[in-house]
């Protein structure tokens, strides 16, 4: 197609170099080769994605990787140089040792039109010290950058989030999952970004009063579209009962996804939650419900008209934190049950490990119309479509499809790599 006319010969390159994806450190020292020798096809690249990356994949030793010398942070960094008008840098784990302190100021610094932003993973002690230096740099007031994530970033420190977040002012999506991020850094947020995915997972320096606080009046997160407040509760509890009760009225129409997964909660939000479930796809829920609680989500109190009931629009639910006999399972496979037609459009259940392996083999859960399924560290019990699946995808997930998502997407692509362990195969 190149040779075929001018026109496809502009439009094959474009195709061919604005989003550039790296499995393996030979594609990438190919590509930086090109570039080198033809730098105005440095200026078509848009994206560079590394989410793909899998140093193993060409050798087996680390003295191997190093000895080849195809994906250093000299090489990046002369890649990133060639590469001016880059809006989107998605790494990850595998690559964060080659992340030094002069392709972070490139990265913050050089590139006047980045906006996507995407440190997944990256945790190495490399990162961290090239990160802390960095800091000690003289910052501009303000950002480009629009999508930033630093899921799963732990051991950077708090001021990182400290000198970032006020220079957002453009911000939209944000997960700092697994991090140090204080209440005071939230709150340094611009009033000027406009967020629709705000992940919190697991964020252990942040109080519940600073968050709920910080989604009751800021002005940057009236339109949330994708919120994750969850916690591993079992070392860690962010949101208690009264919290939860502040919580649930405050939340906006535009919600489509939220996690409460290891708050404590109790029959009393069912009501709350109930105008929620008109609007959210997804839910996640904490600890302390029985499975009547759950089911009122899905059918009118007797003392409540008819008419009045709006059904609900939840396709997914989760339920793994209970585990064991926490929740009565028994119940829930009865003839009212959650797997029940009243339920539809509900398509999938998340459940814990060890009710997985209770339920992946009873026949009631096939005669109910419904599957049991598993990946990674995850399992579901997924309806059986009398039609075509709705496999979940949807233009706030950004290409992502399935439901459940534990990692905010920072560009529209197809999930899988290192990104889809994140979003579809870990617990949080």
């Amino acid at each position: 197609m190149l040779l075929t006319s001018r026109t496809l010969h502009s439009a094959t390159l474009n195709a061919l170099y604005r989003n550039i994806t790296i499995p393996h450190s030979r594609i990438f020292k190919k590509f930086l080769a090109h570039i080198s020798q033809n730098p105005e096809l440095g200026t078509i690249v848009r994206r560079l994605d590394f989410s793909h990356f899998n140093p193993t994949s060409l050798f087996t030793t680390a003295s191997e990787r190093a000895t080849t010398r195809n994906l250093t942070h000299e090489t990046l960094l002369r890649c990133l140089e060639l590469t001016p008008y880059l809006r989107e840098f998605l790494a990850q784990e595998y690559v964060d040792e080659d992340i030094d302190v002069h392709v972070l100021r490139k990265l913050f610094f050089g590139l006047e039109r980045l906006q996507g932003l995407d440190f997944c993973g990256c945790s190495s002690a490399p990162f961290k010290a090239a990160f802390e230096a960095v800091l000690a740099d003289e910052w501009s007031q303000t950002l480009p950058i629009s999508r930033l994530s630093l899921h799963r970033c732990i051991n950077l420190p708090s001021a990182v989030f400290e000198t970032l977040l006020p220079r957002l002012t453009k911000l939209t999506h944000l997960d700092v999952a697994g991090t140090r991020i204080t209440d005071k850094a939230l709150m340094s947020i611009p009033h000027t970004a406009r967020i629709t995915h705000l992940n919190l997972a697991k964020c252990k320096l942040l109080t519940s009063r600073a968050v709920i606080d910080f989604l009751t009046h800021h002005p940057a997160v009236k339109d949330l579209v994708y919120l994750s407040l969850a916690a591993d509760y079992r070392s860690y509890e962010l949101l208690d009962e009264e919290d939860v009760t502040r919580l649930i009225p405050i939340l906006p129409s535009t919600l489509r996804s939220l996690s409460l997964k290891g708050s404590k909660m109790n029959t009393s939000h069912m009501p709350m939650l109930r105008p929620l479930t008109k609007h959210l796809e997804e839910l996640s829920l904490g600890r302390r419900l029985k499975v009547e609680d759950i089911n009122r989500l899905f059918i009118p109190d007797k003392d409540m008209e008819q008419l009045d009931w709006v059904p609900h629009t939840l396709k997914y639910l989760d339920l793994s934190d209970y585990a064991g006999a926490t929740l009565n399972w028994t119940s829930l496979l009865g003839n009212a049950s959650l797997l029940g037609r009243h339920t539809a459009p509900l398509e999938v259940i998340e459940i814990a490990e060890d009710v997985y392996t209770r339920l992946s083999r009873p026949p009631v859960v096939k005669r109910a119309g419904w599957t049991a399924t598993d990946f990674g560290n995850r399992a579901w019990l997924v309806r059986n479509p009398e039609g075509a699946r709705d496999l979940g995808y949807r233009d706030w997930k950004m290409g992502a499809a399935f439901w459940g998502m534990r990692k905010v997407p920072v560009a529209f692509a197809n999930v899988g790599g290192m990104y889809g362990s994140y979003m579809f195969k870990r617990n949080l």
